[in-house]
């Protein structure tokens, strides 16, 4: 069975009034030293990734691949959709994805460009460094999350702009938009709270080493939470998708991550960690094309 929490469009109006413009300030970015040591440390503690990257389908088709410029050096590999034949576009999609060794690749499959495009949306797909075909990793991951969301803003100029991240991708977007203002929608499926908290649920045996971020770097671990940039998210429309078997993101954390970002929980019962999706298509789909509405009848 599926469970949903989803408060009326009065009450997001209401609770987005309350959350913008928010009181305090969202986590500062850390400094440079600070963020090149904990960029090493984290990726070091990543879960491995190992297999084979799949082409783009050609049922996708048309689309280009091209690499957008890192300002710090390097490139991130990107894939280009444009909104379906016949439908006048009506926005324009970032795609993030998870820690997957399929990168962008991911996102390729299990129907959320289909339902995109003939939606109207055109959709942007892209490897953050250390996936896919991008450049190598430097700092933090919020970095390139930023540089595409600038590069959509590019390819799509005057349209509504929306985001969709999954896992990893939906994860960093948190700290970019809370920085990165004109997103209308924005959809996080399977986020942590704390990636760090993640990792001691679904690896223990790395506990040590999580301990010495947490302890060693203080500022890093609070950098890290969540909680701290969700009720400063720059967007007009927040949706939290998460799945009930998941035991690294708790049905719990994705309701907490909804309620202090101002928005909306749809929880699948039957779902483990990305598989959300998979096990309901279309609830999924309509939860995510109807927070972009909402992201922008309320902006």
């Amino acid at each position: 069975m599926d469970t949903s929490v989803s408060p009326s469009l009065p009450a997001i109006a209401e609770l987005s009034r309350r959350r913008l413009p928010c009181d305090g300030s969202p986590p500062q970015r850390l400094p440079g030293w600070q963020e090149a040591i904990a960029g090493s440390l984290f990726r070091a503690l990543a879960p491995r990734l190992r297999g084979r990257r799949p082409r783009v389908p050609r049922r996708l088709g048309p689309f280009s691949r091209y690499s957008i410029p890192r300002p710090r050096g390097g490139e991130l590999s990107a894939t280009w959709f444009p909104a379906g034949g016949g439908v006048p576009p009506r926005g324009a999609v970032l795609l993030a994805p998870p820690w997957h060794e399929w990168g962008q690749a991911f996102l390729h499959h299990y129907g959320r460009l289909e339902v995109l495009r003939a939606a109207g949306y055109h959709a942007l797909t892209f490897d953050p460094a250390g996936l896919g075909d991008s450049g190598a990793p430097v700092g933090l991951a919020d970095r390139d999350l930023e540089v595409a969301l600038k590069e959509l803003n590019q390819r799509a100029p005057g349209l509504p702009l929306h985001f969709w991240g999954v896992s990893f991708g939906g994860y960093w977007a948190h700290p970019a938009l809370c920085r990165t203002a004109g997103v209308r929608g924005a959809v996080f499926e399977d986020v942590a709270v704390h990636l760090i908290d993640w990792s001691k649920r679904m690896f223990p045996p790395g506990l040590p080493c999580y301990l010495f971020f947490q302890y060693g770097l203080r500022r890093a671990y609070r950098y890290l939470d969540l909680r701290r940039h969700a009720p400063h998210l720059q967007v007009a429309a927040a949706g939290y998708v998460g799945g009930g078997r998941d035991r690294g993101v708790p049905a719990g954390d994705t309701r907490e991550l909804a309620r202090l970002a101002g928005g909306r929980a749809l929880v699948i019962a039957a779902a483990d960690h990305l598989e959300a999706l998979r096990k309901s298509r279309d609830r999924v789909t309509a939860f995510a094309l109807e927070t972009f509405e909402r992201g922008v009848a309320m902006a």
